[in-house]
C-alpha cells in the first residue's frame, strides 16, 4: 500500500552530487523541523519527467518558497551524477533539490514502485508529488499513470500547501 497523509515518511537516504563530490542526504536532515515538496517520477530525460514534471517545479520553486516551503526535492531512481546534469540542463540549481534514490530503496518503502518493461523501466518511481511537514505526509498526489503529470503538477501543490 502506497505511503498515505498521515503516515511518517520512512527513513531513508539519497545521493546527491555537489560542489564537493556525491554526497549523502537523509530523510531526518531534510525533512525533520521543516515543510518540504516531495515529488518522484519514472527517470530523468524521460518525456513527461522533461517536458512537464521537472521544468513545473522549477517555474513554481519561488511561488511554493514564498507559501512557506523550506526545500522542493525531486527523487529519481537513478544516480546522482545523472540527477545532477538533468537538472542543471533544467534550470533546477538553487530550486529543486535533484536526489537520486539510486538503489530505490525509498521508492520500495514509500510502496510506490512499479516496472514498465515495454519502455525499458524496471523498479523505477510512480509519479506522485506529496508535501510533507516535520515528517509527516500532509497531502500527497499519485498519477493513475506515468504518462500524466497534472496531478502531481506543482500547480497542484501550490493547492496543498
Amino acid at each position: 500500500m502506497p505511503i498515505q497523509v498521515g503516515d511518517r515518511v520512512p527513513s531513508a537516504t539519497f545521493k546527491q552530487l555537489t560542489a564537493n563530490g556525491v554526497t549523502t542526504i537523509d530523510t531526518a536532515t531534510l525533512l525533520n523541523g521543516k515543510k518540504v515538496v516531495l515529488f518522484g517520477l519514472p527517470g530523468a530525460y524521460t518525456p513527461v519527467c522533461s517536458a512537464y514534471h521537472l521544468p513545473g517545479f522549477v517555474a513554481k520553486a519561488d511561488d511554493l518558497k514564498a507559501k512557506g516551503i523550506s526545500a522542493i526535492a525531486c527523487i529519481s531512481v537513478n544516480d546522482p551524477f545523472v540527477m545532477q546534469t538533468w537538472g542543471k540542463e533544467h534550470g533546477a540549481d538553487g530550486k529543486v533539490l535533484m536526489l537520486a534514490d539510486a538503489d530505490g530503496a525509498f521508492t520500495r518503502a514509500i510502496g510506490l514502485s512499479f516496472d514498465m518493461p515495454e519502455f525499458g523501466l524496471s523498479g523505477r518511481s510512480e509519479r506522485y508529488s506529496m508535501v510533507v511537514e516535520d515528517g509527516v505526509v500532509k497531502s500527497i498526489n499519485i498519477e493513475k499513470s506515468v504518462l500524466d503529470h497534472g496531478i502531481s503538477s506543482a500547480a497542484t501543490c501550490m493547492l496543498h500547501t
